[in-house]
């Protein structure tokens, strides 16, 4: 369900909007908007320029925090008033001000080491010592990079010419690194064509030892041991302020509270009204939640409030907050990857979690595999509250009663007696069709009853929206259902051997709505008498009609043969697991249980993730994309902003 939302403005003399937003909104749950983006009819809107005075301090208390050993389980001190706060982290700072000077000491050496580093670590490859050859007297050395381009001209054209050794080191997209040596009589010459080539040169200190490996690898240790020595220092400053741990926490946490509160004035905006200052906010707010808001601000002089009636007009479309039942709640992961609905139209989300269910119930059809991913799923969600999870568990429960339905448990398929059927074996013959597995069969009529449903889905968003052409007209509107309907009644008549209606009647039953569906533009325009022309002429409008009608005939195809899939996939899954029970012996009277129990395990994951892959396609794409479309903004409550700064 869609919570219904209303546009609000809030207003009182400017120096009490810290109260107003301590004391009321940080209770309710309301996405503040910009003011002075909103409210553009209003004059003389200024914005507020203001440091917050709580940022500095909350930072230094939040980082005391962090060095408390246990600070989730520590009990804050409530009997801190503000002042106190300021003072107390501010000899906190004063203690740790000696710990910070050597903690910082510690960052810039770990600068510094990795700088070396990123000196060094092109030229790993080089099998040398450094130390010796910085030392060198009668050779001339040149380490740095070359492009790869110049590179390979480089090699192919001078190197035999070259009085000069080129050690390559490594090399990335665009350079080769490494290094050249050759006799202090030819360096000038061989500077002078490595100069031409775009030779950039790294100068290297003389103060690495060993090979430049080995000088890596040194680094490396030593930027690790200064980390060691930082966490001491932080495990020192833990000990040091653990005296006042209750204090720090109830410190930081209401600091937090202040910091965003105040910074609510970025949304906010100021007016000047007879020498009077005044602040204004303004957002949405849950129907429900205004009445309570208003009902608690009613002797509250200073406080006032104006609900917008007409929203739609002027601040557009509301956010989108869903609240559907526990059960339900879950699946409204699958709408929010898909796209939130807009405010006029249906939340699916209850519609997705029974079709979803079900589906992956037939698919995946076994007692003993649905019972696993229902416990699991269940305990997940309730420890985790992973949204994943609870989906597993409610298509386990269904997959659980499709394996009664069907006589399988853990893929043994002589232990229970089928409430229904053998998806494997129980075939139906049908007139032009021959023999066909019966759940291929309960499957495309199931599809068709879906395709349905979402038709009428569709209609009535297109209704609520007051969208004439998309509730009569289109496709999937009146007329697109009434074609649909027509061709299932005929496809039942047929398949039942009963007789089918006559030529003039099922040329009105499929040609009308096709005529309508064809025409919808004119019609639609016609209707709302709107004076704005077509935008293709009459013939590219006939040529145009004619290949969207040839796409939407083949789309009622397409999307009824692909409901063909659950069928298949509960056939596939016994066949599956016949065949691991095959490979773990069980036809033989003495089944390996390791294998069995492994087997089972594997299918359940792999098959479960599949199935559950090809549910969602089906939601999406055959039943989504016929009423859905999700084009709705997620509601962004400002005490959710808090609750995610705090985490």
């Amino acid at each position: 369900m869609i919570v219904k939302m209303k546009f609000i403005n809030i207003s009182g003399p400017r120096n009490d909007i810290d109260r107003v937003t301590d004391q009321y909104l940080s209770r309710y749950e309301i996405q503040l908007e910009s003011a002075l983006s909103e409210l553009k009819t209003v004059e003389n809107l200024r914005p507020f320029v203001e440091i917050n005075p709580y940022r500095d301090v909350l930072a230094k208390a939040t980082q005391f925090v962090s060095y408390l050993p246990n600070a989730d389980t520590v009990t804050p001190d409530s009997s801190l008033g503000l002042d106190d706060m300021f003072e107390l982290v501010r000899n906190a700072s004063a203690d740790y001000e000696d710990l910070q000077q050597k903690k910082e000491k510690c960052k810039n050496k770990i600068e510094q080491l990795r700088t070396k580093q990123q000196i060094i670590a092109p030229f790993r490859p080089l099998e040398c010592d450094l130390h010796q050859v910085l030392s060198y007297r009668f050779i001339t050395y040149r380490f740095g990079r070359i492009a790869v381009e110049h590179y390979h001209k480089m090699l192919k054209y001078l190197m035999d010419d070259l009085g000069a050794i080129f050690v390559e080191g490594e090399r990335d997209e665009s350079f080769v690194y490494g290094a050249y040596f050759v006799s202090p009589g030819e360096a000038k010459k061989v500077d002078a064509v490595f100069r031409s080539l775009h030779f950039e040169r790294i100068e290297l200190k003389d103060e690495f030892e060993g090979t430049p490996a080995y000088a890596y690898q040194e680094l490396e240790r030593e930027i690790a041991r200064v980390n060691v020595e930082m966490n001491d220092l932080d495990k020192e400053a833990g000990e040091m302020l653990s005296d006042r741990a209750a204090q720090l926490v109830a410190a930081k946490n209401r600091l937090e509270e202040l910091s965003n509160n105040f910074d609510v004035r970025k949304m906010a905006a100021r007016m000047d009204e007879n020498q009077e200052d005044y602040y204004i906010l303004c957002g949405w707010m849950a129907e429900d939640d205004v009445d309570r808001f208003l009902e608690e601000i009613k002797d509250d002089d200073k406080v006032f409030v104006v609900v917008e009636d007409d929203h739609d007009a002027y601040f557009g479309e509301p956010p989108t907050k869903l609240e559907n039942p526990k059960l339900f709640k879950p699946f409204e992961m699958f709408i929010q990857m898909y796209g939130l609905p807009a405010h006029n139209e249906m939340d699916p989300t209850v519609f997705v979690g029974l079709t979803y269910s079900f589906i992956f119930g037939v698919m995946f059809g076994d007692v003993g595999q649905g019972l696993l991913l229902l416990i699991g799923g269940a305990l997940i969600y309730h420890f985790k509250k992973i949204p994943l999870a609870g989906i597993i568990s409610t298509a386990g429960f269904f997959s659980t009663i499709f394996g009664f339905m069907f006589g399988s448990i853990f893929g043994f398929e002589d232990v229970l007696k089928p409430l229904w059927i053998r998806p494997i074996d129980h075939m139906t013959t049908l007139p032009f069709l021959g023999k066909l597995n019966t759940v291929f069969i309960v499957a495309v009529a199931f599809g068709m009853f879906l395709i349905i449903v979402a038709m009428i889905l569709h209609i009535i968003n297109a209704a609520k929206s007051k969208d004439v052409e998309g509730t009569w007209f289109d496709a999937n509107g009146v007329a697109g259902l009434v074609f649909y309907l027509a061709v299932v009644v005929t496809i039942v008549l047929f398949m039942t051997g009963n007789p089918l209606p006559g030529g003039i009647v099922m040329g009105v039953m499929f040609g009308v709505p096709l005529l309508l569906i064809f025409l919808k533009e004119p019609l639609a325009r016609r209707i709302e008498k709107r004076a704005d022309k077509m935008e293709t002429g009459p013939g590219m409008y006939v040529v145009q009609g004619f290949f969207e009608m040839f796409e939407t005939l083949l789309s009622y195809f397409s999307n009824t043969i692909s409901f063909i899939r659950i069928g298949a996939f509960a056939v596939s899954h016994a066949a599956i697991m016949e065949v691991v029970l095959q490979l773990a012996g069980a036809e033989s009277g003495h089944p390996n249980w390791i294998g069995v129990i492994f087997g089972n395990l594997f299918v359940c994951g792999f098959e479960g993730l599949i199935v559950g892959i090809q549910v969602l396609r089906l939601e999406y794409y055959e039943m989504f994309s016929r009423f859905y479309s999700g084009s709705g903004r997620a509601f962004n409550p400002y005490t959710k902003k808090k609750k995610n700064n705090q985490a």
